[in-house]
């Protein structure tokens, strides 16, 4: 995968976390970490936390994988 395609699909999501991303390019979260960065770097791209729990209680969500990456153009 090239930063150009993990831009497009961040452009077209708009917001999504990074477990979505971890399923969708079936790479690992830290390299995918690493290439995000590129995107926060040049200001096209913000990480955010969850802002609440899915309220189900379960816990079953690696919090390592809960950032959420929002696209800013």
């Amino acid at each position: 995968m090239i930063l150009a395609e993990l831009r497009d699909y961040l452009k077209q999501q708009q917001r999504v976390t990074l477990s979505d991303l971890v399923n969708h390019f079936h790479i690992e979260a830290n390299a995918l970490r690493g290439m995000l960065a590129k995107w926060i770097d040049k200001g096209k791209l913000r990480k955010t936390g969850l802002e609440s729990n899915c309220g189900t209680g379960c816990c079953k969500c690696d919090p390592a994988l809960t950032e959420i990456y929002e696209w800013l153009e």
